[in-house]
């Protein structure tokens, strides 16, 4: 019988622990419910907090504040600032992908929003430096060597801001940003003709240099380019056209070396041997030459 009712008596005082247990473990949830809800913070609030962050330049945290408020309060005027000042940030912290795809959403979102404007410059200024990868910043290899197609972006994203927006307070910078850009184009077309110069191909050099004043007129390179035809038709044989392209320089640019025959000046052949910085274009020394 004192077995029994010892057995008897565990299993009891068992189920009662149990039910503490749960009845605990309850509470404890509800408390923990009511201290998210007290957590909750007013979205103006949330945005005071974050913009800030952003006042301060710390990019990182401005970003993790204006997420938890668009995840909070997906809609009001709030937000849209966030979106837009969240961008910004991953701008500034060079997150360069990350603020393209907020940009992109921002204008799918709010086609209509008026700092639209704004929002197609920031996406220029991300694209025309987006693939400048830790290589380029390092060793400051020439920027119209990289791959251009996300700088054609950028260039794409100031024309906008520039044509359709043109009384916006950006569209002066744009169309210096493009101006800019035009000439970083030239100037790519300008060592792939060289390239080709050096290395006595005469005819693909002369259509890269045709193709350089044709795309880009007006751009820093359009005198070199002429030269680089002077010498690929002098080489050619073809006397007529390298003495059209010697009489361009010497009305437009008598100055320009190539008269005088020391252009193109290639650059020290031991160079080839730094990897990092491929074979140095002799196009360098036109803005060098236009500031003496």
């Amino acid at each position: 019988m004192t077995q029994r009712a010892s057995t008897r008596f565990t299993a009891v005082a068992r189920t009662g622990l149990l039910l503490l247990v749960i009845v605990a473990t309850g509470t404890g949830c509800g408390m923990f419910k009511r201290k998210k809800e007290v957590e909750v913070q007013p979205v103006e609030q949330m945005y005071e907090t974050a913009h800030q962050s952003m006042m301060n330049e710390n990019w990182e945290r401005a970003q993790t504040n204006f997420r938890a408020l668009v995840a909070q309060y997906p809609y009001g005027p709030y937000t849209e600032q966030a979106l837009m000042e969240s961008a910004y940030a991953q701008y500034k912290a060079g997150k360069l992908d990350d603020a393209v795809s907020s940009i992109d959403k921002f204008l799918r979102t709010y086609p209509t929003h008026r700092n639209v404007p704004y929002m197609y410059y920031l996406r220029g200024l991300s694209n025309s430096t987006r693939d400048a990868v830790f290589l380029q910043r390092v060793w400051k290899l020439d920027a119209s060597r990289r791959d251009l197609s996300t700088p054609m972006q950028g260039y794409n994203d100031f024309s906008i801001v520039a044509e359709r927006y043109p009384n916006s307070r950006y569209a002066a910078d744009a169309r210096q940003r493009m101006v800019y850009l035009r000439n970083q184009f030239a100037r790519h077309e300008m060592d792939t003709a060289l390239y080709y110069l050096r290395r006595d191909a005469w005819v693909s050099a002369a259509t890269r240099a045709r193709y350089l004043l044709e795309t880009y007129p007006q751009s820093e390179y359009q005198y070199d380019a002429v030269a680089v035809l002077g010498e690929a038709y002098t080489q050619l044989g073809n006397k007529s056209l390298a003495d059209d392209a010697r009489r361009v320089l010497q009305l437009n640019e008598p100055q320009h070396p190539w008269l005088t025959g020391e252009w193109p000046k290639y650059p020290w052949a031991i160079r080839k041997l730094n990897p990092f910085a491929g074979e140095k274009s002799p196009a360098s020394g036109a803005a060098v030459r236009k500031k003496d």
